[in-house]
């Protein structure tokens, strides 16, 4: 379970909250307008009622305890931008900014932000996914519950080859592609493959056995 912050509650923000609530997360909303926020008065952990560009607010919600804070502002760019160079400049540890502008995502990302995402209801349950854990660095919805998922390996896969690891025969679940340590990709890597630490294993996957890999991972 992680911490996060979203400023801003427009249709992606509402979408990221149910995601990330549904993940298990703690989840705290802000919006300079109530009625952005009163719907969530039963899914977010808490709610504040502000305006975020100002300094004072954003020093005494200790931006800096977050794990990931995510500003979804898409009407107003500047706002956006004083946000997110603020969060950084109070110790922010991750910031994650929306837009649907790849130039304005260049102003963004020289400016403090961390990451980028496009919104729509899809890439909302995508970085639900993403962020709610150190262990997955990607994530494909295919429906049916099953997704392709970037995800480090567990303990007991580590040293021996994909074959020696059962990982099919034990959880149904397929390494489609691995990842290494030098940025090399394996796509439908051979059945002698080694697993290594360092390696992110690109697998296809049930939503509830990839739950089971990040119990053991944690």
């Amino acid at each position: 379970m992680k911490s996060m912050l979203i400023i801003g509650l427009g249709d992606f923000g509402h979408h990221l909250c149910h995601q990330l609530v549904k993940m298990k997360n703690e989840v705290m909303v802000i919006d300079k307008n109530e009625s952005a926020i009163d719907d969530l008065k039963d899914v977010a952990n808490s709610r504040l009622i502000a305006d975020c560009t100002s300094r004072n607010v954003l020093e005494k919600i200790g931006v800096s305890n977050f794990d990931v804070c995510f500003v979804c502002i898409d009407a107003d760019f500047k706002s956006c931008l004083i946000i997110v160079d603020l969060l950084k400049e109070l110790g922010a540890k991750y910031v994650v900014s929306q837009t649907d502008d790849d130039t304005l995502a260049k102003f963004l990302l020289n400016n403090g932000a961390d990451e980028i995402i496009y919104p729509n209801s899809d890439s909302a349950i995508r970085a639900a996914v993403k962020y709610s854990s150190e262990h997955i660095f990607d994530y494909v919805d295919l429906g049916a519950d099953y997704s392709i998922y970037e995800i480090t390996p567990i303990k007991e896969w580590v040293g021996k080859s994909i074959i020696e690891s059962k990982i099919r025969q034990t959880y149904d679940t397929y390494i489609i592609g691995i990842n290494d340590a030098g940025g090399r990709k394996k796509i439908m890597p051979s059945p002698n493959t080694v697993i290594r630490e360092t390696d992110h294993l690109v697998v296809l996957a049930n939503a509830k056995t990839v739950q089971r890999f990040l119990k053991k991972m944690d």
